[in-house]
């Protein structure tokens, strides 16, 4: 899934309405986080190297999360089928009362809880193919471990409003995905939250497709799984990758399907 509208240099935030970084914040989450192997450089990329858990420290549920979904910034992207993974972030703050109001990494972000468990959302505006550039940044400097690095984006290969969420796997042709995971030092040990949106038809490009705002009757089913995409998201970070997981995946394969 391939859309490049801009340059990273193009992707340029209007201070004024939002905050700046609070060191503050970055404790909050640190507080928390399990140990972690430092960070390196490699190829003049930031790598985030994952941790081995330590049976001693605090129990893995309470090691922060972070939440990025994928999407294109600019009110004309506003409700397209590329930037269903801001919709899902935008979602999540809502439910859980968390303000995106920070700027820092070439994102907007905001850091809160969901129950007792540290997060911390983003939306990268450095455009979808470079969402690794924001993202990358943002974990080393939060020390978010890979597997508590959640990316959440839109999938053609799935029907429209069908949800999936796996521990870990390839990036299946998305620029966006890929170039974060290219940033990760090329790691496929991320969880992800896929969004169907179905796949473009006939002959149509796929650009325009994914550019192109949802039908009505479209719009209904997105909608619906958003909500259950946030509900999801709870309990993957409180529960981790449980047999709750492995349910919703099964409902929403076969929610379409009639009996």
């Amino acid at each position: 899934m391939s859309l490049a509208v801009a340059t990273p240099a193009s992707a340029r935030l209007s201070p004024p309405t939002v905050s700046s970084p609070d060191p503050s914040r970055r404790r909050l989450l640190l507080s928390a986080a399990a140990p972690l192997r430092r960070t390196r450089l490699r190829r003049g990329r930031l790598a985030v190297v994952a941790s081995v858990p330590d049976p001693a420290a605090r129990p893995a549920e309470y090691t922060p999360w972070l939440i990025a979904g994928l999407g294109n910034p600019g009110n004309k992207y506003h409700g397209t089928r590329h930037n269903v993974g801001f919709e899902m972030v935008d979602r999540i703050a809502r439910e859980e009362g968390i303000t995106m109001n920070t700027i820092q990494s070439k994102s907007l972000l905001g850091v809160g809880s969901i129950g007792e468990v540290p997060v911390l959302l983003v939306k990268p505006q450095s455009y979808i193919n470079y969402s690794g550039e924001a993202i990358a940044p943002l974990a080393a400097y939060y020390e978010v471990p890979l597997r508590h690095i959640l990316v959440i984006y839109d999938e053609m290969s799935l029907p429209n409003g069908v949800l999936r969420l796996q521990r870990k796997g390839g990036h299946g042709r998305h620029n966006g995905l890929q170039n974060v995971m290219e940033n990760l030092d090329g790691s496929r040990e991320l969880p992800r939250l896929s969004i169907g949106i179905g796949s473009p038809p006939g002959k149509m490009d796929t650009r325009a497709f994914l550019l192109q705002k949802f039908s009505s009757e479209e719009r209904l089913q997105i909608d619906t799984a958003l909500e259950q995409g946030v509900d999801a998201v709870r309990t993957l970070v409180l529960k981790g990758f449980s047999g709750s997981i492995e349910r919703f995946n099964l409902v929403q394969k076969y929610k379409f399907h009639s009996v």
